[in-house]
Protein backbone atom coordinates (compact mmCIF):
# COMPACT_ATOMS: atom_id res chain seq x y z
CA UNK A 1 0.00 0.00 0.00
CA UNK A 2 1.17 3.38 -0.78
CA UNK A 3 0.36 7.19 0.71
CA UNK A 4 -2.72 8.14 -0.68
CA UNK A 5 -2.20 11.36 -2.45
CA UNK A 6 -5.75 12.38 -1.68
CA UNK A 7 -6.07 11.36 1.37
CA UNK A 8 -3.15 10.94 3.10
CA UNK A 9 -4.61 11.28 6.87
CA UNK A 10 -6.41 8.33 6.01
CA UNK A 11 -3.22 5.78 5.91
CA UNK A 12 -2.03 7.37 8.96
CA UNK A 13 -5.40 6.61 10.43
CA UNK A 14 -5.07 2.92 9.37
CA UNK A 15 -1.70 2.40 10.58
CA UNK A 16 -1.96 3.93 14.07
CA UNK A 17 -5.16 1.72 14.00
CA UNK A 18 -2.69 -1.40 12.89
CA UNK A 19 -0.10 -0.35 15.41
CA UNK A 20 -2.87 -0.61 18.39
CA UNK A 21 -4.31 -4.02 17.27
CA UNK A 22 -0.10 -5.35 17.31
CA UNK A 23 0.22 -4.13 21.12
CA UNK A 24 -3.34 -5.17 22.02
CA UNK A 25 -2.67 -9.00 20.61
CA UNK A 26 0.70 -9.12 22.14
CA UNK A 27 -0.51 -7.83 25.41
CA UNK A 28 -3.48 -10.49 25.23
CA UNK A 29 -0.94 -13.23 24.76
CA UNK A 30 1.32 -12.18 27.56
CA UNK A 31 -1.43 -12.29 29.83
CA UNK A 32 -2.75 -15.45 28.76
CA UNK A 33 0.47 -17.63 28.70
CA UNK A 34 2.17 -15.70 31.73
CA UNK A 35 4.72 -14.13 29.95
CA UNK A 36 5.52 -12.43 26.55
CA UNK A 37 7.90 -9.94 24.80
CA UNK A 38 5.44 -6.99 25.67
CA UNK A 39 8.09 -3.92 25.55
CA UNK A 40 9.15 -4.90 22.10
CA UNK A 41 5.27 -4.78 20.81
CA UNK A 42 5.07 -1.22 22.61
CA UNK A 43 8.28 0.28 21.01
CA UNK A 44 8.03 -1.42 17.52
CA UNK A 45 4.22 -1.08 16.82
CA UNK A 46 4.17 1.92 14.21
CA UNK A 47 7.60 0.61 12.71
CA UNK A 48 6.16 -2.25 12.19
CA UNK A 49 2.90 -1.46 10.78
CA UNK A 50 4.54 1.29 8.31
CA UNK A 51 7.02 -1.08 6.73
CA UNK A 52 4.25 -3.95 6.44
CA UNK A 53 1.71 -1.19 4.79
CA UNK A 54 3.56 1.40 3.17
CA UNK A 55 7.24 1.27 3.19
CA UNK A 56 8.26 -1.93 1.75
CA UNK A 57 6.72 -2.82 -1.88
CA UNK A 58 5.71 -6.43 -0.61
CA UNK A 59 3.52 -8.71 -2.99
CA UNK A 60 -0.02 -8.51 -1.67
CA UNK A 61 -1.58 -11.67 -0.87
CA UNK A 62 -4.77 -13.02 -1.37
CA UNK A 63 -5.51 -13.95 1.41
CA UNK A 64 -3.79 -14.87 4.77
CA UNK A 65 -1.82 -18.12 4.77
CA UNK A 66 -2.21 -20.61 7.49
CA UNK A 67 1.17 -21.11 9.18
CA UNK A 68 3.15 -24.79 8.15
CA UNK A 69 4.03 -27.39 10.18
CA UNK A 70 7.67 -27.89 10.59
CA UNK A 71 9.23 -30.49 8.69
CA UNK A 72 13.16 -30.20 8.98
CA UNK A 73 15.77 -27.69 8.94
CA UNK A 74 17.78 -26.52 5.43
CA UNK A 75 20.51 -29.02 4.58
CA UNK A 76 21.88 -30.53 1.44
CA UNK A 77 19.65 -33.55 2.08
CA UNK A 78 16.53 -31.64 2.53
CA UNK A 79 16.05 -29.13 0.02
CA UNK A 80 12.01 -29.51 -0.08
CA UNK A 81 11.74 -26.24 2.25
CA UNK A 82 9.44 -23.18 2.36
CA UNK A 83 11.07 -20.31 4.66
CA UNK A 84 8.84 -17.82 6.23
CA UNK A 85 9.23 -15.61 3.12
CA UNK A 86 6.03 -16.78 1.99
CA UNK A 87 4.26 -14.29 4.26
CA UNK A 88 5.93 -11.77 2.46
CA UNK A 89 4.36 -12.70 -1.04
CA UNK A 90 6.04 -13.57 -4.48
CA UNK A 91 9.78 -12.33 -5.01
CA UNK A 92 10.60 -10.43 -8.39
CA UNK A 93 12.78 -7.83 -9.25
CA UNK A 94 11.10 -5.02 -8.54
CA UNK A 95 9.63 -6.13 -5.52
CA UNK A 96 11.47 -5.40 -2.09
CA UNK A 97 12.58 -7.69 0.22
CA UNK A 98 12.58 -7.88 4.50
CA UNK A 99 14.42 -8.98 6.85
CA UNK A 100 13.65 -9.70 10.18
CA UNK A 101 16.84 -9.46 12.65
CA UNK A 102 15.66 -9.75 16.21
CA UNK A 103 14.29 -13.28 16.35
CA UNK A 104 13.31 -12.70 19.02
CA UNK A 105 10.41 -10.22 18.12
CA UNK A 106 8.78 -13.31 16.97
CA UNK A 107 5.69 -13.19 18.83
CA UNK A 108 5.41 -8.95 17.76
CA UNK A 109 6.26 -10.16 13.83
CA UNK A 110 3.22 -12.59 13.93
CA UNK A 111 0.71 -9.89 15.46
CA UNK A 112 1.88 -7.34 12.40
CA UNK A 113 1.52 -10.02 10.06
CA UNK A 114 -2.05 -10.84 11.21
CA UNK A 115 -3.07 -7.31 11.76
CA UNK A 116 -2.22 -6.88 7.77
CA UNK A 117 -3.92 -10.00 6.63
CA UNK A 118 -0.57 -11.90 5.79
CA UNK A 119 -1.13 -14.53 8.84
CA UNK A 120 -4.48 -16.21 9.76
CA UNK A 121 -6.13 -15.11 12.46
CA UNK A 122 -5.99 -18.10 14.87
CA UNK A 123 -1.90 -18.67 14.20
CA UNK A 124 -1.39 -17.65 17.68
CA UNK A 125 -3.01 -20.80 19.43
CA UNK A 126 0.31 -22.63 17.66
CA UNK A 127 2.75 -20.78 19.19
CA UNK A 128 5.66 -22.13 20.55
CA UNK A 129 4.48 -25.27 20.43
CA UNK A 130 5.89 -28.81 19.09
CA UNK A 131 5.87 -29.31 15.36
CA UNK A 132 4.69 -25.89 14.72
CA UNK A 133 6.95 -23.20 13.15
CA UNK A 134 4.77 -20.56 15.00
CA UNK A 135 8.34 -20.21 17.00
CA UNK A 136 8.67 -18.38 20.29
CA UNK A 137 12.24 -17.25 18.71
CA UNK A 138 11.58 -16.81 15.22
CA UNK A 139 13.77 -19.30 12.91
CA UNK A 140 13.61 -19.23 8.59
CA UNK A 141 10.69 -21.41 8.98
CA UNK A 142 8.70 -18.90 10.93
CA UNK A 143 6.10 -16.75 9.63
CA UNK A 144 7.68 -13.50 8.19
CA UNK A 145 11.08 -14.54 8.59
CA UNK A 146 13.41 -15.56 5.61
CA UNK A 147 16.45 -16.84 7.43
CA UNK A 148 17.57 -17.77 10.74
CA UNK A 149 19.59 -14.68 12.04
CA UNK A 150 22.01 -16.64 13.95
CA UNK A 151 21.76 -15.73 18.23
CA UNK A 152 22.06 -11.92 17.28
CA UNK A 153 22.99 -9.70 14.57
CA UNK A 154 23.50 -12.03 11.43
CA UNK A 155 20.62 -10.58 9.43
CA UNK A 156 22.40 -7.64 8.51
CA UNK A 157 24.82 -9.57 6.63
CA UNK A 158 22.47 -11.98 4.56
CA UNK A 159 20.38 -8.98 3.53
CA UNK A 160 23.65 -7.24 2.29
CA UNK A 161 24.74 -10.34 0.21
CA UNK A 162 21.31 -10.17 -0.95
CA UNK A 163 21.26 -6.36 -1.71
CA UNK A 164 24.71 -6.91 -3.86
CA UNK A 165 23.56 -9.91 -5.57
CA UNK A 166 20.02 -7.79 -6.30
CA UNK A 167 22.19 -4.29 -7.39
CA UNK A 168 24.67 -6.66 -9.63
CA UNK A 169 21.38 -8.48 -11.97
CA UNK A 170 20.37 -4.53 -12.18
CA UNK A 171 17.31 -5.23 -9.89
CA UNK A 172 15.33 -2.17 -9.19
CA UNK A 173 13.98 -3.53 -5.69
CA UNK A 174 14.78 -2.59 -2.31
CA UNK A 175 16.28 -4.71 0.72
CA UNK A 176 14.82 -3.63 3.70
CA UNK A 177 16.20 -4.88 7.24
CA UNK A 178 14.42 -4.33 10.67
CA UNK A 179 17.03 -4.49 13.74
CA UNK A 180 16.60 -3.67 17.29
CA UNK A 181 19.05 -1.50 19.05
CA UNK A 182 21.35 -4.40 21.14
CA UNK A 183 22.56 -5.51 17.52
CA UNK A 184 24.90 -2.85 17.76
CA UNK A 185 26.38 -4.26 20.35
CA UNK A 186 27.64 -6.87 18.19
CA UNK A 187 30.99 -6.34 15.93
CA UNK A 188 29.24 -8.29 13.04
CA UNK A 189 26.83 -5.48 12.76
CA UNK A 190 30.02 -2.89 12.35
CA UNK A 191 31.44 -5.18 9.80
CA UNK A 192 28.61 -5.47 7.47
CA UNK A 193 28.21 -1.82 7.97
CA UNK A 194 31.30 -1.21 6.29
CA UNK A 195 31.18 -3.86 4.03
CA UNK A 196 27.68 -2.46 2.64
CA UNK A 197 28.67 1.50 2.80
CA UNK A 198 32.35 -0.21 0.55
CA UNK A 199 29.69 -1.90 -1.83
CA UNK A 200 27.51 1.00 -2.07
CA UNK A 201 24.74 -0.78 -2.02
CA UNK A 202 22.18 2.00 -1.90
CA UNK A 203 19.41 -0.19 -2.39
CA UNK A 204 19.72 -0.92 1.47
CA UNK A 205 17.46 0.46 3.98
CA UNK A 206 17.67 -0.47 7.92
CA UNK A 207 15.33 0.63 10.24
CA UNK A 208 15.73 -0.11 14.11
CA UNK A 209 14.09 0.01 17.45
CA UNK A 210 16.46 2.10 19.27
CA UNK A 211 14.05 1.11 22.60
CA UNK A 212 17.54 1.44 24.73
CA UNK A 213 16.62 -2.18 26.79
CA UNK A 214 18.54 -5.39 26.33
CA UNK A 215 18.15 -8.68 28.58
CA UNK A 216 20.01 -7.38 30.96
CA UNK A 217 18.51 -4.18 31.49
CA UNK A 218 18.70 -0.47 29.96
CA UNK A 219 21.54 -0.76 27.51
CA UNK A 220 22.88 2.43 29.44
CA UNK A 221 23.64 0.77 32.26
CA UNK A 222 24.89 -2.85 30.58
CA UNK A 223 26.96 -1.14 27.31
CA UNK A 224 26.06 2.26 26.37
CA UNK A 225 26.22 2.28 21.87
CA UNK A 226 25.80 6.33 21.86
CA UNK A 227 26.59 8.71 19.99
CA UNK A 228 24.75 5.74 17.20
CA UNK A 229 24.14 8.49 14.71
CA UNK A 230 27.57 10.04 14.69
CA UNK A 231 29.07 6.07 15.03
CA UNK A 232 27.00 4.88 11.96
CA UNK A 233 27.28 8.10 9.58
CA UNK A 234 31.32 7.44 10.01
CA UNK A 235 31.14 4.18 7.91
CA UNK A 236 29.60 6.29 5.22
CA UNK A 237 25.92 5.78 5.96
CA UNK A 238 23.26 8.47 5.49
CA UNK A 239 21.32 8.37 9.12
CA UNK A 240 18.04 9.55 10.23
CA UNK A 241 17.20 10.02 13.97
CA UNK A 242 13.72 10.31 14.58
CA UNK A 243 10.48 9.36 17.27
CA UNK A 244 9.96 5.97 16.10
CA UNK A 245 6.43 5.88 17.37
CA UNK A 246 5.82 8.90 15.25
CA UNK A 247 4.08 7.37 12.10
CA UNK A 248 4.83 10.55 10.25
CA UNK A 249 8.00 11.02 11.08
CA UNK A 250 8.35 7.32 10.22
CA UNK A 251 7.08 7.46 7.04
CA UNK A 252 8.84 10.94 5.66
CA UNK A 253 12.37 9.74 6.61
CA UNK A 254 11.80 5.60 4.86
CA UNK A 255 10.48 7.31 1.61
CA UNK A 256 13.17 9.92 1.53
CA UNK A 257 17.01 8.61 1.12
CA UNK A 258 20.63 10.16 -0.55
CA UNK A 259 22.62 7.78 -2.78
CA UNK A 260 23.72 5.83 -0.22
CA UNK A 261 22.74 3.39 2.25
CA UNK A 262 20.68 4.55 4.81
CA UNK A 263 19.82 3.72 8.39
CA UNK A 264 17.07 4.87 10.27
CA UNK A 265 17.01 5.10 14.31
CA UNK A 266 13.65 4.91 15.36
CA UNK A 267 13.85 5.86 19.43
CA UNK A 268 10.85 4.80 20.80
CA UNK A 269 9.22 3.93 24.47
CA UNK A 270 9.10 0.44 25.50
CA UNK A 271 5.89 0.77 27.06
CA UNK A 272 4.17 2.86 24.62
CA UNK A 273 0.24 2.27 25.25
CA UNK A 274 1.06 -0.11 28.33
CA UNK A 275 2.26 2.60 30.41
CA UNK A 276 1.50 -0.13 33.61
CA UNK A 277 4.75 -1.62 31.81
CA UNK A 278 7.10 1.65 33.23
CA UNK A 279 6.04 0.11 36.67
CA UNK A 280 9.05 -2.56 35.80
CA UNK A 281 11.88 -0.07 34.27
CA UNK A 282 14.68 -2.85 34.90
CA UNK A 283 13.11 -5.94 33.53
CA UNK A 284 11.37 -5.24 30.28
CA UNK A 285 13.49 -7.89 27.57
CA UNK A 286 10.98 -10.56 28.94
CA UNK A 287 7.28 -9.65 30.72
CA UNK A 288 6.48 -12.93 33.01
CA UNK A 289 4.77 -12.08 35.98
CA UNK A 290 5.92 -12.40 39.09
CA UNK A 291 2.72 -13.03 41.12
CA UNK A 292 -0.83 -13.87 40.52
CA UNK A 293 -1.80 -10.05 41.43
CA UNK A 294 0.61 -8.82 38.62
CA UNK A 295 -1.60 -10.81 35.99
CA UNK A 296 -4.83 -9.66 37.45
CA UNK A 297 -3.42 -5.87 37.00
CA UNK A 298 -2.30 -6.25 33.36
CA UNK A 299 -5.94 -8.33 32.85
CA UNK A 300 -7.66 -5.41 33.74
CA UNK A 301 -5.42 -3.05 31.99
CA UNK A 302 -6.36 -5.37 29.11
CA UNK A 303 -10.33 -5.99 29.66
CA UNK A 304 -10.57 -1.70 30.27
CA UNK A 305 -8.20 -1.56 27.18
CA UNK A 306 -10.40 -0.44 23.63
Amino acid sequence: MSISKKNPQMDIEKIASIAHGIRHRVLEHTVKNNGGYLSQACSSAEILACLYTNLVNLSPLPAPLEPRDFVNVPSKNFTDYITGAEFHGKKGPDLDRLFISPAHYALVIYAALIETGRLTEKSLEKFNKDGTTVEMIGAEHSPGFETTTGSLAQAISQAGGVALARKLRGESGKTWIFMSDGEFQEGQTWEALSAISFHELNNIRIIVDVNRNQVDGPMEKVMSIEPLIDRIKSFGWDVDKIDGNDINQILQSGFSAKDKPKVILGYTDPAKGIEILKDRPDALHYVRFAHPFEKIKYNNFLKAWK
